[in-house]
């Protein structure tokens, strides 16, 4: 799908919270300007038609490149963004570690993001509408969620970082989607080292600065 070009950068559809801070750590990280646009499927007061526009099923983060070319899927936009500046070295720095974080990038999209829909919208996967079913569904899939963590933990170990040498796309999208339905307490438990890891991306400058835009430190 092709929108009408953008003249100040890329333009980046999401919200607060959501898997837009993914997206938005990729940017930083390449160097490149972007413009946030809010928008949600659940925020009748953001901008809904503009993103339906380009994503028909409503879901962020949505990017429009500053050719007008439209990009959807956390994982994709990383690595849209670590091919086309590959100096970045959001995909590592040889074929090898490319490879490893192409494959852990689709695992976390594939096991892990794709609970989360699951967890926050139970009644669109299943036909029965009682709330004991629901929550039979959201503790059943949060328990997933947490072995497919568990398991994510013990095949892709820091070395230092996910990505390789420095942090990069894997980083980005481990760092985020963790954040959701109870998994960073659980690693915590599960897989201490695994978590630190998590933390350390964390605290990394530029992902500092996004995770206190998404989710500001509450004040007393």
């Amino acid at each position: 799908m092709t929108a009408s070009p953008s003249t100040s950068g890329y333009v980046l559809y999401g919200t607060q919270g959501s898997g837009s801070a993914i997206v938005e750590i990729g940017l930083r990280w390449c160097g490149q300007e972007y413009r946030n646009v809010h928008a949600s499927s659940w925020e009748n007061a953001s901008e809904q038609d503009a993103l339906r526009a380009l994503n028909p099923l409503m879901q962020i983060p949505t990017l429009r490149t500053p050719e007008g070319e439209v990009l959807t899927e956390s994982g994709a936009i990383l690595m849209h963004l670590g091919l086309r500046f590959a100096e970045a070295g959001l995909l590592g720095d040889d074929a090898q570690q490319r490879d490893q974080i192409l494959r852990g990038l689709v695992y976390i999209a594939a096991n892990c993001y794709s609970c989360i829909s699951i967890i926050d919208y139970p009644e669109r996967y299943s036909t029965r509408t009682d709330q004991d079913d629901r929550e039979a569904i959201v503790t059943g899939t949060k328990a997933r969620l947490h072995k497919h963590w568990k398991a994510f933990a013990d095949m892709f170990p820091g070395r230092p970082w996910l990505s390789g040498a420095k942090p990069g796309a894997l980083d980005a999208m481990a760092v985020i989607v963790s954040k959701w339905s109870g998994s960073r307490k659980h690693l915590e438990a599960s897989r201490p080292e695994f978590f630190a890891l998590l933390q350390r991306i964390e605290a990394t400058p530029q992902v500092a600065d996004v995770c206190a835009k998404h989710w500001p430190p509450k004040t007393a």
